[in-house]
């Protein structure tokens, strides 16, 4: 019979009381993880991260848990030095050969010593066995470390053991610069934030570049960690980066790991080279309006025009003089030419000699912060007021007058800014320009393995350029760009932009030629689109020729000359790239889509 009191829980159902820390290591609960960690050049594995878990199937089995719970217990020092005991011992047991990375915070390393009595016998080969130089400490910091000279000092003796320093997690916030530069670590591994999707994202790269600046400075090595695709792999492996660890390269297991899976040996075993996402924005390499800034003389706002009509004449150079007000910020702007022109009118200096300089001052100057960027005033070229070109522009800080820019100055500054820029990424397509084209092909020559470089260029574009204008003109180029992107394998064939209507492919892919012949086909169809209707009922157009004279000229179509670079066969960037552009030239001289030769 079932009654009311039997669906009452009982004392004998009432749920078990949460699993704390301080049970598991008093009971031995914790068990050790290894991931290994593979040096980049060779493939070969350089050693193993070891990594804490709890009782499996519990809330506490995963490192988050069981540390935020420790936390709670006030046991994070002594669960820390737990683990790190945990793992000599499990590593003993393996026997696995390379080094040991063990996690711990600066205050359970100190602690640890301290224990210890600071011989560190912690890491010494009496207690588990594993010999002191096949250990290295990896230093995490969950906040920041604030005793560096107690820090140092327990550093100090465990590298009198052997014992090596790593730093854990460089860039994710915690893990700072000033640490690195402080304690001088053996390696630095990289935060994944920089690893993930980095062949797409050119400042993440940028990024490595600057940190295997700063390891080759202060004496590290750098591990990359999770690496989970074969394209992260290869662009960090071509980068020069030492170390590599993620889940593509191994997971983690109580076992460890003899060599790297497959799919990492693969690309590690490769000739292939990555093609290194760019930085697909122009550049002004870091030019401010302060660069452009002359010295002036200014007159305060009583001053009279025949006060401003002598300085003119004194400084012949100066475009404009600025007005400023008693806190030596600027209120006007007077240009040269338009009042010397009303200063040379009858009876101009009888009427307004002695009236202050503001009465025909332009009272709204542009004015520009020192620390402006040039790419941020070029705006001043297009806009709608073209006196800022004229009578130029002031230049302030913090609201106080420092001296004046030219537009000429300005015109000349864009100009070099954008000429330099459209060296490394073409401003009309964005992809890459002559710099990082000649710099992928050093690195293919370098490699070893052989390669095709392609010369891709329109014929019959002038005509529709004149006829049409450089609107269309330009969306035609765009369209070459687009269209070879996308039968262009962005992980192993590069697409760059010499300038004008010509571009270049680097192909490593097999199929190399079957993609040239779509790429031509597919630009050659989408082409006719951007004629008018008369044209494509006439096949072409008639407009003058290079002579000037007037012909007809067919619709604009592709052409690509290719060169196989076998290895050892060229040394140079300039070898391939005049070879490319023969094979060009036979291409459109001969009026083919697609003409291939051997270097």
């Amino acid at each position: 019979m079932t009654t009311i009191s039997s669906l009452l829980p009982s004392r004998t159902q009432e749920r078990p009381a949460p699993l704390r820390v301080q049970t598991l290591i008093d009971e031995d609960l914790l068990s050790t993880l290894f991931q290994p960690i593979a040096q980049l050049d060779c493939g070969l594995i350089y050693g193993h991260e070891a990594l804490v878990r709890g009782p499996v199937g519990s809330a506490l089995e995963y490192p988050d848990a069981l540390f935020t719970a420790g936390r709670r217990e006030g046991l994070t020092v002594e669960l820390e030095v737990r683990c790190a005991k945990q793992a000599l011992k499990d590593w003993s047991r393996q026997k696995l050969a390379g080094r040991l990375l063990i996690n711990m915070s600066a205050a359970a390393l100190t602690h640890a010593l301290r224990d210890e009595h600071g011989r560190g016998a912690l890491f010494s080969d009496e207690a588990f066995g594993v010999a002191p130089g096949s250990i290295m400490i990896e230093l995490t910091e969950h906040e920041r470390v604030t005793d560096i000279e107690n820090l140092r000092r327990a550093i100090t003796t465990l590298r009198r053991q052997g014992v090596g320093i790593a730093l854990d997690d460089f860039g994710d916030g915690r893990s700072s610069l000033r640490l690195w530069s402080a304690i001088q670590p053996d390696i630095v591994k990289i935060d994944k934030y920089f690893t993930h999707d980095l062949p797409a994202h050119a400042e993440k790269l940028q990024t490595f570049r600057a940190l295997l600046q700063l390891a080759e400075t202060f004496g590290a090595q750098l591990i990359a960690e999770g690496i989970e695709s074969a394209e992260e792999l290869r662009v960090l492996r071509d980068l020069g980066v030492t170390f590599g660890q993620g889940w593509l390269i191994g997971r983690p297991s109580r076992e460890g790991a003899v060599e790297a899976l497959p799919g990492a040996r693969s690309v590690l075993a490769s000739s292939d080279i990555a093609v290194l996402p760019e930085l697909r924005r122009a550049s002004s390499n870091g030019v401010t309006a302060e660069r452009l800034m002359m010295q002036a003389v200014t007159v305060r706002e009583d001053a009279s025009h025949e006060q401003l009509f002598r300085l003119f004449n004194e400084h012949e150079q100066l475009h404009a003089i600025a007005v400023l007000n008693a806190k030596e910020e600027p209120v006007a702007l007077v240009d040269r030419s338009q009042f010397i022109n009303r200063w040379a009118k009858p009876f101009f200096n009888d009427l307004y000699g002695r009236h202050a300089c503001t009465l025909f001052a332009n009272p709204s100057p542009l004015i520009v912060d020192a620390d402006t960027g040039i790419e941020a005033l070029t705006t001043v070229l297009t806009s709608a007021d073209q006196r800022y070109l004229r009578e130029g522009f002031i230049i302030t800080r913090e609201g106080r007058y420092l001296g004046l820019g030219t537009g000429e100055q300005l015109v000349r500054s864009v100009t070099e800014a954008r000429i330099e820029a459209a060296r490394h990424a073409n401003p009309l397509t964005f992809l890459p320009g002559n710099i990082p084209i000649s710099q992928h092909i050093g690195r293919l020559l370098t490699s070893g393995r052989g390669f095709v470089a392609a010369y891709a260029d329109l014929n019959h574009f002038k005509p529709f350029n004149d006829e049409y204008g450089y609107w269309r003109g330009d969306e035609m180029i765009r369209l070459v760009a687009r269209v070879a992107s996308s039968h262009c394998d962005s992980q192993r064939d590069f697409l760059g932009h010499v300038g004008g209507d010509d571009f270049v492919m680097l192909f490593q892919s097999d199929d190399w030629e079957l993609r040239c012949e779509q790429i031509v086909e597919r630009f050659n169809d989408l082409a006719r689109n951007l004629f008018d209707a008369a044209a494509l009922q006439a096949g072409g157009i008639m407009a003058e020729d290079r002579h000037g004279d007037m012909r007809f000229h067919p619709c604009t179509t592709l052409s690509i000359g290719a060169v196989q670079i076998a290895p050892g066969t060229l040394q140079r960037p300039e070898q391939v790239a005049s070879a490319a552009a023969t094979a060009k030239r036979h291409a459109k001289h001969e009026q083919l889509s697609v003409y291939v030769m051997a270097a």
